[in-house]
């Protein structure tokens, strides 16, 4: 096998390209994102209202939510490092951890509904917590290998496509995953209204649905793409397939210690576009957490008008106030089903319009346009109540609540861009040989704007706002226009060589 590979790298390297891939071909080594997202999505949505009716107030919400960037912090550079090194005969070099995370975030799903069931063993809210963070490592364990597969799988003049499809399928599950719970109330006549200390059914079947649509399809992807094997993907690559072999006896034979500082070096010697890409990355999910975490709440008081003190570990809430939060509650899945929906349109084009405007130009549009949506939440409070006709069902709910469809369009645009531009940029400026641990350390740049904002939000709500959360909601907006301006020094390999090259 040494000498086979040796061989096939010595008689093909610059000479062997790695074939391009059908549409379809693309669509299946990213369709397991649908199902991840999916239960993303259902999370977002869902878990500060679940987390809310289990007893969390308003200023904790944000250190219960720690768990997700928490877990991506440590688990996705682990598991970039480990599939950069892994060759499962059958199931290849991403597939085993795309199995493995996928199972157990199903797992976490299944049970998260049911925290109420375990009050013996401990506070069902922390039983919850924990099973948040139970889902957030798994999905994590799937989303890098996932980041890592189109890289590895599609050649450098479809990454561009690569990772809109990705996005795009990404949007598809986010807006399904969203809307679930409403559907599960309006159209099959699920109940949405939760007793204290308990989960509503609708939510509760919308986990059970998505634990088994996330399964599915990331097992479609795992049987539908056959990586390359060693000997092709070192050639594709024009890697000397003795030196890495060399590199990897050496660093079994290394101990913790110097794992840890050779760690430590890739993260301080990252490529200068990583570091630049990272303030921009810190800008934007640092909004985004403050969106996952507080919109409940927000919508609940500012256009529900339900009154602060009803939100959190509260004994007794008066009925009308009961139903308001579980139709807010709903309503905030129907919201981010929108924005999903609008970042999955908006993959369609954003390929072709990132290149005649160029990478940056789109990202840091998007992303002001998404900053300036956050701000105009402002804009619509309660109003008159309203007859909404989606198709699926007929309704009632504030016109203020309709009209914030309108900022989503925005939001989504960037949610889009923000899941594929950074990536694409990023691809071209890392070692290939180092794609999977790299990925995993910008997971850095993900996971450390959350925990600061998990760490401050809830006390900027409390000693800032006054516990109004839609001063929250405009915060993100603020942070999101300063990563829109960031983006205009972040250097893109690409552009540069094309320009160069006339």
């Amino acid at each position: 096998m040494r000498g086979t590979l040796r061989a096939v790298f010595l008689k093909t390297h610059r000479t062997m390209e790695k074939p391009k891939l059908s549409y379809w071909q693309i669509w299946n080594v990213s369709f397991g994102f649908l199902g991840v997202q999916f239960g993303f999505a259902l999370q977002n949505a869902n878990i500060s209202r679940v987390l809310e009716n289990l007893g969390a107030n308003l200023h904790s919400l944000s250190l219960f939510w720690l768990a997700a960037p928490i877990m991506g912090l440590i688990v996705q550079p682990i598991v970039g490092g480990a599939s950069d090194l892994t060759w499962h005969k059958r199931f290849g070099r991403r597939g085993p951890f795309l199995i493995g995370g996928a199972f157990f975030a199903a797992l976490g799903m299944f049970l998260m509904p049911n925290a109420p069931l375990f009050v013996k063993l401990m506070p069902a809210m922390f039983f919850g917590g924990l099973m948040l963070a139970l889902m957030d490592g798994s999905f994590n364990v799937t989303m890098q290998p996932f980041r890592a597969l189109v890289a590895d799988m599609v050649p450098k003049s479809q990454r561009n496509i690569g990772y809109s499809i990705q996005s795009l399928l990404i949007n598809i599950g986010a807006v399904i995953g969203s809307a679930l719970p409403f559907i599960l109330t309006n159209v099959i006549g699920l109940d949405n209204v939760a007793e204290q200390g308990k989960v509503s059914a609708s939510v509760t079947w919308a986990f059970y649905i998505g634990a088994t649509i996330l399964l599915g399809s990331v097992l479609w992807t795992v049987f539908k793409t056959k990586e390359h094997p060693p000997e092709k993907y070192f050639a594709y690559e024009g890697i000397d397939p003795e030196k890495v072999k060399k590199e990897r006896e050496a660093a079994a034979k290394e101990s913790f210690w110097v794992k840890v500082k050779n760690f430590v070096g890739l993260v301080v010697h990252m490529p200068k576009t990583m570091k630049q890409l990272a303030v921009v990355q810190f800008f934007s999910w640092f909004a985004l957490y403050l969106m996952w975490v507080y919109t409940t709440p927000a919508i609940g008081q500012y256009v529900w008008e339900v009154p602060v003190q009803y939100f959190g570990d509260v004994k007794e809430v008066p009925e009308v106030y009961k139903t308001a939060k579980g139709a807010s509650g709903d309503w905030v899945g129907i919201l981010f089903a929108g924005y999903s929906l609008f970042a999955a349109l908006f993959s369609l084009v954003m390929d072709r319009i990132a290149n005649r405007l160029g990478r940056k130009t789109t990202y840091s549009a998007s992303l002001l346009l998404g900053g300036l949506s956050f701000i105009a939440f402002l804009l619509f409070s309660g109003g008159a109540v309203t007859e909404v006709d989606l198709l699926i069902a007929k309704f009632e709910v504030p016109r203020g609540a309709v009209l914030l469809l309108i900022p989503m369009v925005g939001i989504g645009i960037a949610w889009a861009a923000i899941l594929a531009m950074p990536y694409a940029i990023l691809s071209n400026a890392i070692p290939v040989e180092r794609m999977g641990i790299y990925m995993g350390i910008f997971n850095f740049t993900i996971a450390g704007p959350q925990i600061i904002s998990g760490i401050f939000g809830g006390m900027i709500l409390k000693h800032f706002f006054d516990n109004q959360a839609i001063w929250i909601i405009v915060l993100a907006g603020v942070s999101m226009v300063l990563g829109a301006v960031a983006v205009y020094f972040v250097r893109d390999t690409e552009a540069e060589e094309r320009k160069a090259g006339g």
